[in-house]
């Protein structure tokens, strides 16, 4: 009997062979070859090898992974009732996304990027949570699906990791001036009018970084015939996943609901004008051609909160000032008021609050949420005029005076935050794209046949 080496020993050859670009060909060809020699000669006492249908820098992509997760995409395209493109078009995409995913985790790994044990667990604990379930019965019900635990968590962990990884290096570097705000706004008004929400579906067709010519002009022919045959009664869905380079290619293209004010600048004038069920005309970008269609929108609407103007005294306890001192004091300084002292005067003199006492006390307009529950809860209670007996925070203990309340139209407020994050995702959506390409054009990548072992 021909003996191969153990376990050990192909593992020690394969961390030898992995230290290169050209380590990871030649990982490819030993594996291939061993394949090939145990083949002819143990047909009838073993198992075909799982072979390799990528490799990607210093590791490989195995035909088990492709098949595990096309069957998963395949069955969330059937519960969302698309139509399944064929097996080479999935195998295709599924193969880039699994690539780009070993390239991101491999660039994090080297910034020592990760998910946390404890983060993994939380977040998992938060998933369990919104499906209305205990861990165990989440756990369970994953278990039930026919979905490993285990392989749940890793999958959720590399995702965690990408995530994490994509913040760091893109969305953190992004900057929005003030000026950019304000044209965004400005554009958004002239051009969606009262419409303050899409549903979106998007294909792109990429081109290169730095494009030639005429790969410029082969993406806008492939999109302008695209778009001609989405408008004669190809479904946008299974054109996305069949023709799409964007990354929510799997999914349909679907970009789901958008606030109008939070839509990329590329896409504002590309929907202004379309109705339900219209595809715009294709979109050019540095990324390549983007073609839209607009599922659905609904109409504006106001921001409208109630506020309420508040000053207070804070008396903080400490080694000198226990718990009842503080509130004694609290006690005393409210039936001086009561009594007809000043409460800005005496704030000025006794809060530990320095910020607001040298204001009075004065804590200015607050939104709902804008401050602590306790101290909210306080002075919900509290008619216009009215003082609060003493209560108690994690900041300290505290008196509280409602001076007034209003209903406040904050559009224009969260118009501009909203812009703000709109301008961000935009860059991100982008700046993502460019930092994925990079990272793809840097590295070495072999694909190979699908019936290659």
């Amino acid at each position: 009997m021909i003996s191969y080496g153990s376990d050990s020993e192909i593992s020690a050859t394969y961390m030898i062979y992995r230290r290169s670009h050209t380590g990871a060909r030649l990982l490819a060809c030993l594996l291939t070859l061993l394949s090939a020699l145990i083949t002819p000669l143990h047909a009838a006492q073993i198992e075909p090898l799982d072979h390799i249908v990528a490799v990607v820098d210093e590791d490989v992509i195995v035909q088990s992974e492709v098949d595990d997760m096309i069957r998963s995409i395949a069955a969330q395209i059937r519960e969302g009732g698309g139509q399944l493109p064929s097996r080479e078009v999935l195998q295709k995409q599924v193969l880039e996304k699994l690539i780009m995913q070993k390239l991101q985790l491999v660039r994090a790994s080297q910034l020592g990027i990760s998910a946390s044990e404890e983060l993994l667990a939380q977040t998992i604990s938060n998933i369990a949570r919104r499906n209305g379930m205990p861990l165990t019965e989440f756990r369970q019900a994953l278990e039930e699906s026919g979905i490993s635990f285990r392989d749940y968590r890793d999958k959720l962990r590399d995702e965690i990791t990408i995530q994490r990884l994509m913040d760091q290096e893109v969305r953190r570097r992004i900057q929005v001036s003030d000026k950019e705000i304000q044209t965004f706004l400005s554009k958004q008004a002239a051009s969606s009018g009262s419409r303050s929400e899409y549903h979106l579906l998007h294909i792109l067709i990429a081109t290169p970084e730095v494009a030639s010519t005429k790969q410029g002009s082969a993406a806008h022919d492939k999109a302008t015939q695209l778009v001609e045959r989405l408008r004669g009664g190809l479904d946008f869905r299974t054109a996305a996943i069949n023709e799409s380079d964007d990354q929510l290619a799997l999914e349909g293209g679907d970009l789901g609901w958008r606030p109008a004010n939070q839509l990329p600048t590329l896409l504002v004038d590309a929907v202004a004008d379309l109705e339900k069920g219209e595809i715009a005309d294709p979109v050019r970008s540095p990324s390549g051609y983007h073609i839209i269609k607009l599922e659905d929108y609904k109409g504006g609407e106001q921001h409208i909160i109630n506020q309420t103007h508040v000053r207070h005294i804070l008396i903080k306890t400490n080694e000198v000032t226990s718990e009842d001192d503080a509130r004694t004091r609290l006690q005393q300084l409210r039936q001086r008021i009561l009594g007809g002292d000043d409460f800005e005067a005496l704030a000025r003199s006794n809060s530990d609050d320095k910020s607001s006492a040298i204001n009075g006390g004065d804590l200015g307009w607050l939104a709902p949420n804008d401050t602590v529950p306790r101290f909210e809860e306080e002075m919900d209670k509290l008619p216009n005029g009215g003082i609060s007996e003493p209560f108690r925070t994690d900041f300290g203990w505290h008196i509280i005076q409602l001076l007034d309340r209003r209903d406040y139209d904050s559009t224009e407020t969260v118009q501009r935050a909203e812009a703000k994050q709109a301008i961000t995702n935009r860059k991100f959506t982008e700046e993502s794209f460019l930092y994925r390409r990079r990272l793809r054009d840097e590295a070495y990548v072999e694909i190979r046949d699908s019936d290659s072992s």
